[in-house]
């Protein structure tokens, strides 16, 4: 085996999942922000910490975790987008031999306890449809903004059909003209890189993404989620200027009507039996016509299941 040679490839290193509170305690009704903040850096000088143990150039990873929880204190947290955006600025500045890096956050919702019907000052409970997401990628001085959610869990019960599909000796699925969809959308939208630079209130088109996502999934009557995907997509591009592509994952999660006629029921689409696996998984990307590409925006972003 003498004669076999290796290289080393892509790599990037970091301090992963730093669980970021920041309460906001200048008057006394308080503010929380909820972050799970994960740091990781690049550049071609690190590369003998991998071949020869050489650290003389590795900003520990417990140097990137002080600075996250550090930097919401000194920076706050106005949003994940702009909190990353302070973090890359650091190391890609702060060491000249860091080239860039992938810094990347998941927000938790949290909603005031209400007593007696008036929302408390101080204390909340956890809420939220789906997790936000936001990410910043630092790659040959260019840098690259994306938001996103996960885990947004949707279903309507009609307003959707499967049919028309070939069929073939292994074809068993009956055809559908109303039957249940439902599904865990992840979707991420990256930003056009001159709106970043001239500012994004990422709070409230945050909001209104969301808004126009499950607004677009109730009302298209859908053929196919395929087709739903793609609407929910073209809706956001259309409601944000600031957005320059969506991508999606949609698993589907399957509803059978469960057949009752060993009991002597009828079941006209009533009682539904949940399946959780194997399950159908639609993934595609809707792009603002006449955008510059990035695919070094995407790079080692989560795998979206």
């Amino acid at each position: 085996m003498s004669d076999v040679s290796v290289s080393l490839g892509a790599n990037k290193y970091g301090k992963a999942e730093n669980r970021v509170v920041r309460i906001y305690r200048d008057t006394p009704r308080h503010e929380i922000v909820d972050l799970n903040v994960s740091s990781q850096l690049r550049g071609a000088a690190l590369v003998d910490s991998y071949l020869s143990g050489d650290n003389s150039v590795v900003v520990a990873t417990d140097t990137q975790k002080n600075t996250a929880f550090a930097f919401a204190k000194e920076h706050g947290v106005l949003s994940p987008e702009e909190y990353l955006l302070k973090l890359s600025e650091h190391f890609v500045a702060g060491f000249d031999w860091i080239e860039g890096g992938l810094w990347q956050a998941e927000q938790y919702e949290w909603a005031r306890i209400l007593v007696d019907g008036e929302p408390h000052d101080h204390s909340f409970v956890r809420v939220g449809q789906g997790t936000r997401l936001a990410a910043v990628q630092v790659i040959d001085a260019k840098t690259h903004v994306t938001g996103g959610v996960k885990d947004l869990t949707v279903l309507k019960s009609t307003g959707s059909e499967f049919h028309g599909f070939p069929r073939d000796k292994y074809t068993t699925l009956v055809e559908a003209t109303d039957r249940i969809m439902a599904t865990s959308v992840t979707g991420r939208w990256r930003f056009l890189p001159e709106a970043v630079e001239a500012g994004i209130d990422y709070n409230a088109l945050y909001a209104e993404v969301l808004e126009v996502l499950l607004s677009t999934f109730a009302t298209v009557h859908s053929l196919a989620l395929q087709q739903t995907l793609f609407e929910m997509g073209k809706a956001a591009i259309e409601a944000r200027p600031e957005i320059a592509e969506v991508r999606f994952s949609m698993p589907n999660k399957h509803h059978f009507a469960y057949d009752l006629k060993p009991f002597g029921l009828e079941n006209p689409n009533e009682v539904f039996w949940a399946a959780d696996r194997p399950y159908g998984l639609i993934e595609g990307t809707v792009t603002r016509d006449g955008v510059e590409p990035a695919p070094d925006a995407w790079t080692d972003l989560p795998a979206f299941i």
